[in-house]
């Protein structure tokens, strides 16, 4: 889907990216468990995945960043 078209992110969200190249001689189940591990123990989710007329894979994955808020408490 061209970024034009893409639902732009809500106010207040932030996202980290990681950018990744695999080979194309890694086989789709390798590749899977791999994007399922980071997922699953990074917290990543897929973002974009394009397959290049060479058989490469260029994969974009992002997280949400999640900033704490300092609370201060009032002592009297």
């Amino acid at each position: 889907m061209p970024a034009a078209l893409r639902r732009p992110p809500r106010p207040g969200v932030e996202w980290e990216f990681e950018t990744l190249v695999v080979p194309r001689d890694l086989s789709r189940n390798v590749v899977t468990r791999m994007l399922i591990d980071r997922a699953e123990h990074g917290g990543w989710e897929l973002d974009r995945l394009r397959i290049g007329s060479d058989g490469i894979r260029r994969v974009v994955l992002r997280r949400k960043i999640i900033r704490q808020r300092l609370t201060l408490f009032a002592q009297g």
